[in-house]
């Protein structure tokens, strides 16, 4: 999800849009069961709008492996990225990867860094943990809170769950999460949904649809049934979308994040 704004404390606060920050973490890539990078010289690009990004010192990436790709792009705070692709596990993978020959004054230091395109990358590693999703920004923060503020749900005229029991998730940048316990939820109304998502601080939610008064909304509530350990409180407990049916905190209707 892109964050919409810097985050306090971070380097891209104020006027500024982008940063190339560095990481003390060590950083590993494998691809077709190959390790094609590895670093403990990575930095992590914090662009205003969008998803945190590793990049690469070119010495420490399998460039024996890469072969010039068949796409450009061009970023009007960076410059032009050329693509290339990989040869790994016996098939070449197209436009794996990019980097920045000649970036713009503001982040020259980007230039001949490598990053991954994380839909062709089998596994991210950081130190000896397997990560998922796009890198988390450092100065993005998850806080869940209990709270015995009452909660609704309704949908088409229906009551969908109603607790005083919720925890609330305050995540920077986003409007506030009212996780509900399974037990104040009439799950009657609700229908197991195939859709799954991964957030790299929570984990991979699954979704349920929800039916009511005769009508049906795709994907309302979702849940992190076994979450990361960063974020154990949430698990099993269900969230909604305001976009999607009515939630009501004390009576009244949530605003900001």
């Amino acid at each position: 999800m892109p964050i919409p704004f810097a985050n306090v404390g971070s380097p891209i606060e104020g006027e500024r849009q982008i940063a190339l920050v560095p990481t003390a973490k060590r950083l590993r890539v494998v691809i077709q069961g190959r390790t094609i990078a590895e670093s403990v010289r990575a930095s992590l690009l914090l662009e205003r709008g969008r998803r945190p990004t590793y990049y690469f010192p070119r010495e420490d990436v399998r460039t024996e492996l890469l072969e010039p790709g068949s796409e450009w792009t061009r970023s009007e705070r960076i410059g032009d990225a050329a693509f290339w692709s990989l040869r790994a596990g016996g098939r070449r993978i197209e436009n794996a990867l990019w980097s920045y020959d000649a970036p713009n004054a503001e982040i020259a230091a980007i230039k001949g860094l490598f990053a991954f395109d994380p839909a062709k990358v089998d596994h991210w590693y950081e130190e000896d943990e397997e990560v998922f999703g796009h890198p988390r920004d450092p100065y993005h923060r998850v806080d869940v809170r209990a709270s015995d503020r009452r909660v609704r749900v309704t949908f088409a005229g229906e009551t969908v769950a109603e607790t005083q029991r919720a925890l609330f998730l305050f995540e920077t940048g986003h409007a506030t999460r009212y996780y509900i316990p399974p037990q104040d939820i009439r799950f009657a109304l609700l229908e197991p949904s195939m859709t799954r998502t991964t957030c790299p601080y929570k984990g991979t939610a699954s979704y349920w649809s929800l039916r009511a008064g005769g009508q049906t909304v795709r994907d309302a509530t979702w849940s992190y049934q076994d979450p990361l350990p960063d974020c154990p409180r949430i698990k099993g407990y269900l969230a909604f979308y305001p976009e999607r049916v009515a939630i009501e905190v004390e009576g009244e209707t949530p605003t900001g994040g």
